[in-house]
């Protein structure tokens, strides 16, 4: 799912997180948990108000658990839920969400857009608005648009994007009858258009494979939304938003928002002690309770397109068989780690048996089978079968330990632990398992990106598009080496091919039901696997209005303030 608002995003709380990257909307978000328990959940938690009951003015300090270097949030390094944070309140998306899932034009820079042609081919128009223009003075114009499909359609490798999806499908992004129309014809069919251009980017940005991957390396070079960049303090670890009086649309509410990143340990102290006004709890019961009983505090809860999984490293030389992934997951009791994080959190303790779908989604279904129970006895049988002999307490093959690296970041208690847990569990099937701890801000470019691990633990964190935003983490790699958003690099063309004919068809249900066939291939290939639905609990100042635990809602940041 998404690692940026259309790409899957990372947070890094109670856990890392990463945005989902760019199929078909979901329906029903919200409701009653599946699984029995008939507690209601929240769609949406933000302390909506209207603006005039916001206060003008003010200084927003929002925590977060990672200072990104790579602020193109299209880049394989960039899609990350912290990014997205800051970015969205900075950069243009066509399209915005509601609390159901349901997108809308987004009229500060797009007048509309429609299928204007379905046959031969699937033709969509934009009709940009006129008086948005980048902060460089420069108009948002179709030459954008263009060069955004240029850099991420994936037939230029030298482009290190997050994902194609969507992007590999079109076949060509024209001017219309001015610089403010975009005609963009698409080669196959593709539902979940309303997922691309979001973030866009300036052409320039576009333009070269150099300019992609550097132009944002820890700089915010241009911007086009109610706030501007204001500046970086390597050393305090803060990133400063100023309101930015040149946006043409709803003046923001407050003068400056101060992101400041730390470890989440300490993130949870510096709220309780009134340094900060807002900070992503995640699934971590002490920390929710102290959030809680932190006077002038509320948490806000709510369900959305994210979970908490173990990522399986297909390309390690211990992991590269299948038998062996599948019997690595059967010895790992997920219910008793989805017991362990989540009680004390007023959540359902339901656990997630689907890639695609969250259990309050329409469209979702248990697709796990056999692969998605504890079962050690066949996890020792397949491992027996694998040529993974016992040795004393640990597996050997050829000489070497079935010793496996379980990467975590540090400061993120959650992450040490599912390690914990994991490392006992396995040892009963003969499996070592080490926990590594490294820093937060390496933990996604020095280690998950570039398959420095076993085996890892953090949150996808989703969109109101399954299929697109997740079609990434799943894709397989087109030369063996090139494994974009998609993790655990192991992949085949049968599951492409379900997943393209997911999102090709424009018919909701028929794409529900082909993204179920893809997520059973999922599930016999040991990529992801799911622990549970992840709660949004976001701690707040009960003053602050318009911002929290959002679900599906994209947060309008020109609204968020305080009211008293």
């Amino acid at each position: 799912m998404k690692a940026s608002r259309r790409v899957v995003a990372v947070a890094v709380t109670g856990s890392l997180l990463l945005a989902g990257c760019g199929g078909e909307r979901a329906g029903g978000p919200g409701g009653r948990a599946s699984g029995g328990d008939e507690r209601t959940i929240k769609a949406f938690d933000i302390n909506l108000q209207p603006r005039d009951k916001v206060k003008d003015g003010g200084t927003l300090r929002w925590g977060i658990n990672e200072f990104p270097a790579q602020w193109n949030r299209n880049h394989v390094d960039g899609n990350l839920a912290v990014a997205a944070s800051v970015s969205n309140a900075l950069l243009p998306s066509p399209f915005l969400s509601n609390e159901k899932a349901e997108i809308s034009v987004n009229h500060d820079y797009v007048l509309d857009a429609e299928i204007t042609r379905q046959q031969p081919k699937q033709v969509i128009t934009y009709r940009l608005n006129p008086k948005a223009k980048w902060s460089d003075g420069k108009p948002i114009t179709w030459a954008d648009y263009q060069a955004q499909w240029h850099a991420l359609n994936g037939r230029n490798p030298a482009f290190h994007i997050a994902s194609p999806t969507g992007y590999q499908d079109i076949e060509k992004v024209e001017r219309g009858k001015d610089d403010y129309e975009v005609v963009v014809t698409f080669d196959k069919p593709f539902g979940d258009w309303q997922s691309l251009f979001g973030p866009l980017l300036p052409a320039a940005t576009n333009q070269t494979p150099e300019a992609f991957d550097n132009a944002w390396l820890n700089k915010i070079p241009v911007t086009a939304g109610p706030f501007k960049f204001g500046g970086f303090d390597q050393t305090a670890k803060t990133i400063t938003l100023l309101r930015d009086d040149s946006w043409w649309g709803n003046r923001a509410k407050l003068d400056k928002i101060i992101y400041r990143a730390s470890e989440q340990d300490s993130l949870i102290g510096a709220f309780s002690n009134g340094e900060l006004d807002i900070i992503d709890v995640g699934p971590s019961a002490p920390d929710y309770a102290r959030a809680k009983g932190t006077p002038g505090a509320q948490v806000r809860q709510a369900a959305g397109p994210d979970f908490r999984h173990f990522t399986f490293n297909g390309s390690s030389d211990l992991l590269k068989d299948q038998n062996v992934r599948q019997a690595i997951q059967l010895g790992i009791n997920r219910q008793a780690i989805a017991q362990s994080d989540l009680q004390g959190l007023d959540w359902p303790i339901t656990l997630l048996n689907n890639h695609f779908f969250m259990n309050t989604q329409e469209g979702y279904q248990d697709n796990a089978g056999k692969l998605g129970v504890y079962d050690p006895a066949r996890a020792r049988q397949l491992l027996d079968a694998a040529g993974w002999k016992l040795n004393g307490a640990v597996r050997q093959k050829n000489g070497k330990p079935l010793d496996l690296r379980f990467v975590v970041p540090s400061g993120v208690q959650v992450s040490k632990q599912e390690g914990e847990l994991a490392q006992t569990m396995l040892a009963q099937i003969g499996v070592k398992l080490t926990i590594k701890a490294v820093p937060s801000d390496d933990f996604f470019t020095k280690y998950v990106i570039p398959g420095n691990f076993d085996i890892t633990p953090f949150a996808y964190i989703g969109t109101p598009f399954p299929v697109s935003s997740s079609y990434g983490i799943y894709a397989n790699s087109p030369d063996g080496k090139t494994w974009n958003a998609n993790f655990g690099r192991t992949g085949s063309a049968a599951i492409d091919q379900a997943m393209s004919r997911a999102a090709q068809t424009l018919d909701p249900a028929r794409a529900r039901t082909l993204t179920n066939r893809a997520d059973e291939l999922i599930w016999q290939a040991v990529n992801v696997l799911p622990l549970y639905q992840r709660p949004q609990n976001v701690a707040t100042r009960q003053t602050l209005a318009n911002v929290g635990a959002r679900g599906f809602y994209d947060t309008r940041y020109e609204d968020i303030g305080f009211t008293g």
